[in-house]
């Protein structure tokens, strides 16, 4: 079988490993031209329809439809997922990166192709980096662009942020535009947050979608870095829009943001929420099964059904 990645790209690993490891704001590469021109293009053709009623974010918003279904997705997909399951794959992207012993996730988890339309965003986050299937530590994002047509005024540009609970001012931002072939690698850790800007495509052009393909590489062993292993995706807000200041009239439009804004925050929270209960009484009935319950159990109980009465009251 014919390596998937382009053999420019396989005869450039030595560079792509120094641009990885001094690349800002944190471990990344950025690869034009990644797979075989002819396989990209079948990849583009049978990308799978957007399903509107199937597809929606961990707090109940429409967001990116996604497949984890790879290689059932017609022959290029099928071409795609046993490259990339491949020993040689796997040893280009531990010299590109540096992370050594690299497993490839037949699950899928979280990957595979990814879908967004025209008024669709997504806010800054870290990955989760212990698979909650395998507990496998995740230590690279590879992201593959399909999109034959871009202009980088439509926003959906990837932003790697150095750090998005900083002042805007502070928070340096690299964007990166998601044109066809164009592969982002890095590093999965407790500071590479990641995102994009809301899709603003002309009116013209709004049957067109962002689409990705994405998929994660795995490490037996836990990484170097201190990290707290965690098996669930970390968001932060955006800030206000730099033109609400002191003084500025709001328009309907501003008035829009703002409540899309609030009421994103608030759907986050209530999901937070529900993890804390979900947490509290796993810890309470672990607990409770070797001992009586004692004070601290008593406080985890009151705790639990804080909580809960506090979920029940944002709905």
């Amino acid at each position: 079988m014919s390596s998937i990645v382009a053999e420019a790209v396989r005869g450039r690993s030595p560079t792509l490993h120094d641009e990885f490891r001094s690349a800002k704001p944190f471990p990344h590469v950025v690869i034009d031209g990644f797979l075989r021109q002819d396989l990209c293009e079948r990849l583009a053709e049978d990308f799978p329809r957007y399903d509107e009623e199937k597809f929606r974010n961990e707090w109940g918003e429409l967001g990116k439809a996604s497949h984890e279904d790879v290689a059932s997705m017609g022959p290029a997909f099928e071409e795609l997922d046993a490259g990339l399951r491949s020993r040689e794959f796997l040893e280009l992207m531990s010299d590109i990166s540096g992370v050594h012993d690299l497993l490839f996730d037949p699950h899928y988890f979280g990957g595979g192709t990814h879908e967004n339309l025209h008024g669709m965003e997504l806010d800054p986050h870290i990955d989760f980096n212990l698979h909650p299937k395998t507990n496998l530590h995740r230590r690279l994002n590879l992201l593959l662009y399909l999109n034959e047509e871009w202009d980088e005024n439509w926003g959906g540009g990837l932003e790697l942020h150095t750090n998005p609970w900083l002042p805007p001012a502070e928070n340096e931002v690299k964007t990166v535009s998601p044109v066809m072939n164009r592969c982002v690698m890095f590093e999965t850790s407790d500071r590479s947050w990641h995102g994009f800007r809301r899709l603003n495509l002309p009116e013209d052009k709004r049957s067109m979608s962002r689409r990705s393909f994405a998929m994660y590489l795995y490490t037996q062993a836990r990484p170097p870095l201190q990290m707290i292993p965690h098996d669930i995706t970390i968001y932060t807000d955006r800030p206000l829009p730099e033109h609400i200041r002191v003084g500025h009239q709001l328009s309907g439009e501003d008035v829009n943001e703002l409540e899309c804004l609030l009421t994103r925050r608030d759907r986050k929270l209530e999901y937070l929420y529900g993890r804390a209960i979900d947490y509290a009484q796993k810890t309470l009935e672990e607990r409770t099964e070797v001992a009586p319950e004692g004070r601290l159990e008593r406080g985890l109980r009151r705790a639990a059904r804080y909580l809960a009465r506090s979920r029940g009251a944002s709905g």
